[in-house]
């Protein structure tokens, strides 16, 4: 994945002159080997985040929405290969940094937030010592003082109770939903530019969701930071995103504002996605499931990927993949018939 090096602009402290988004993923190619065969998890990715902006990510799981993620900060295990024809954060192409510069950018500018925080956070250390860790890897003259008061300081923000007390605790002591404002806190510690959550509602109820949702919006609030929300809720999708990015077996087959994608979706993967999710404004009997399942990565089905579950099917999507076709203003479809669904949705 490493790249000839090339003179850039300082990843972390910035300098020079941004001339494009945020971040772009040009071109994103990943592949695992296994004992069964190669698995294609993401093929041909390119999408953007502006400064400021929600993007999110949705599919079923086994689309490629948290490989595609998790590329960005080279998070993937060894057994991914990895191409790209660019992966940039405020113009500095990521696959060029050393490891070194890249954990200077892994919790500074960019901040994670893992979908499971009962695993994500260290079972031996209390929740403080791991939320200042994260303030003192970004230092440059460490101060543990400081940086254990900043934690109280996180702690509070992302409303954990009586956090002078609760930094002493270990993750076992935290609920659910504590342990991912923990998460949260330590992703946003260091006011980054980017925030990547990936599912961060998962497993909790309902309730808790929505405080953790209203907490994802003001730690967004308070760091003016882009994000890029990675699940399969559409309910979250409309309560955060600006903007919707859609994949399906690897490949993105929709992309658009998230009150057109809501309002006129273009790819029958999309209008499946949305005919399965409740509604308040519609008086319906039973959900319309999408059938079948997603296509085995490591033998995709010819032609688009999505025509053994399409009901739109044509032999022209048995044989002949379909492009990701620009269709209007910053929208796109990998449908060969997205023209019609314009005129029945």
């Amino acid at each position: 994945m490493r790249a000839g090096r090339m003179p850039a602009a300082d990843p972390v402290a910035g300098g020079g002159v941004d001339q494009g988004p945020l971040l772009r993923i040009d071109g994103l190619r990943v592949d695992f080997r296994t004992d069964d065969g190669v698995v294609h998890a993401v093929t041909d990715v390119s999408l953007t985040v502006e400064r400021g902006e929600i993007v999110a990510i949705v599919g079923e799981s086994g689309s490629g929405k948290t490989v595609t993620a998790m590329s960005v900060l080279r998070l993937l295990p060894k057994a991914a290969e990895v191409a790209a024809k660019a992966i940039t954060f405020r113009d500095t192409d990521l696959r060029t940094l050393s490891a070194a510069e890249l954990r200077r950018i892994r919790g500074g500018p960019v901040g994670m937030i893992f979908q499971d925080p009962m695993t994500a956070l260290n079972p031996v250390m209390s929740v403080g010592a791991q939320v200042a860790e994260a303030v003192l890897l970004h230092q440059r003259r460490p101060d543990r003082k400081a940086a254990r008061q900043r934690a109280v300081e996180l702690l509070r923000l992302v409303g954990v109770p009586d956090p002078a007390q609760r930094v002493k605790q270990y993750p076992h002591e935290f609920s659910g939903g504590m342990r991912q404002r923990a998460m949260i806190a330590m992703a946003i510690a260091n006011n980054p530019d980017l925030i990547i959550a990936d599912e961060p509602t998962t497993a909790l109820d309902v309730t808790i969701q929505a405080q953790v949702l209203a907490l994802l919006k003001k730690a967004q609030a308070e760091t003016g930071a882009a994000t890029i929300l990675i699940t399969h809720d559409l309910g979250v999708v409309a309560e955060l995103a600006d903007r919707v990015v859609v994949m399906y077996a690897g490949r993105v087959v929709e992309s658009a504002g998230v009150r057109e994608l809501f309002a006129m979706p273009r790819h029958p993967y999309t209008l499946g996605l949305l005919a399965s999710l409740p509604r308040m404004d519609v008086d319906v009997d039973q959900l319309d499931p999408i059938p079948g399942n997603p296509p085995n990565m490591s033998d995709p089905p010819a032609g688009c990927a999505f025509h053994p579950r399409c009901p739109l099917v044509r032999e022209r999507c048995r044989t002949e993949r379909p492009a990701l076709l620009q269709i209007g203003a910053g929208r796109s479809s990998r449908c060969h018939f997205h023209d019609e669904l314009a005129v029945t949705a």
